[in-house]
């Protein structure tokens, strides 16, 4: 349902820290342009933890208008209380959303039990739901066990694997019939290779065309084309990841004129050091001059 490219896109703000809709129009159309089959709005990369309630509800509807029907939106609707993970999807379902990306509860450690009990909640609101597993965030794991008890619910679809593992999608894969993504872009091959039907990803915000022909070479079996593509921007993949997921990304996207770096404290601006290693891993792939 959900296979192929899909960008985890970022929330551009303005120097005032207001949420700059004019360009996340513009950025939807570049996402589009780039051959990219899907958009992620106010997940992780979308500094979705800094905005509230409207201002999130507001980000996904622009992103369904923009994108009016071109390429499928799937939202970061996901909390650490049961009670506003099923408000925010309701909205955000009510705006016309494809699909949901529901985040492991994040700080209060849930057990796996409680995750069951969360996700299934979630799912009863009629959305397809993808699960997604970010131990590193979330301080929890869900478990491969838990996601093929989830899988026989009809409504869970799919599950974004951020827990920098090839393994875990050939033991999820193995153990119940779940459509993968890989959140990690520096292991989309790897991932696709064992079955992973695409990726959500931090990279495609500043190179879609790269990201959209490595997945969908990979898809189509053209294996030493999606491994080209990987090794000339597998630098990029890591860089991203110099500091913070956004601060990286947004920065990149200055240094390439798709925008300011602005962020919502407590993040703020790439460190010097750290900007100019991006800068040479940009010019290396011909994305800045």
């Amino acid at each position: 349902m959900f296979a192929g490219a899909y960008t985890a896109l970022i929330t551009p703000f303005g120097s005032d820290g207001s949420v700059d809709y004019g360009q996340l129009r513009e950025l939807v159309e570049f996402q589009i342009a780039g051959g990219i089959d899907g958009l992620v709005p106010v997940g992780t990369t979308g500094e979705s933890p800094t905005l509230d309630l409207e201002e999130h509800v507001e980000v996904i509807r622009v992103v369904i208008a923009a994108a009016a029907g071109r390429v499928k939106v799937l939202a970061g609707s996901g909390a650490n209380s049961t009670a506003e993970a099923l408000e925010l999807t309701a909205r955000a379902r009510d705006v016309g959303i494809d699909g949901t990306l529901q985040v492991t509860p994040y700080y209060n450690k849930p057990t796996q039990a409680g995750l069951i009990r969360h996700f299934s909640a979630v799912a009863e609101l009629g959305l397809p739901v993808v699960l997604y597993n970010v131990p590193g965030r979330a301080s929890c794991e869900i478990a491969v066990a838990t996601i093929a008890e989830l899988a026989q619910n009809p409504r869970i679809v799919g599950v974004k694997e951020a827990a920098g593992s090839v393994d875990r999608v050939s033991r999820i894969k193995a153990a119940c019939d779940i459509e993968v993504l890989s959140g990690d872009d520096a292991l989309t091959l790897p991932m696709m290779a064992v079955g992973a039907a695409g990726v959500i990803s931090v990279a495609s915000n500043v190179a879609p065309r790269a990201v959209a022909d490595l997945v969908h070479a990979a898809a189509a079996g053209r294996w030493d084309e999606a491994r080209e593509l990987h090794y000339r921007y597998y630098g990029l993949f890591t860089d991203l990841f110099l500091e913070t997921n956004p601060i990286p990304i947004k920065a990149a996207m200055e240094m390439a004129g798709l925008g300011h770096s602005y962020y919502r404290l407590p993040l703020c601006e790439m460190g010097l050091d750290n900007k100019g290693k991006l800068r040479a891993t940009l010019r290396k792939c011909g994305l800045v001059k």
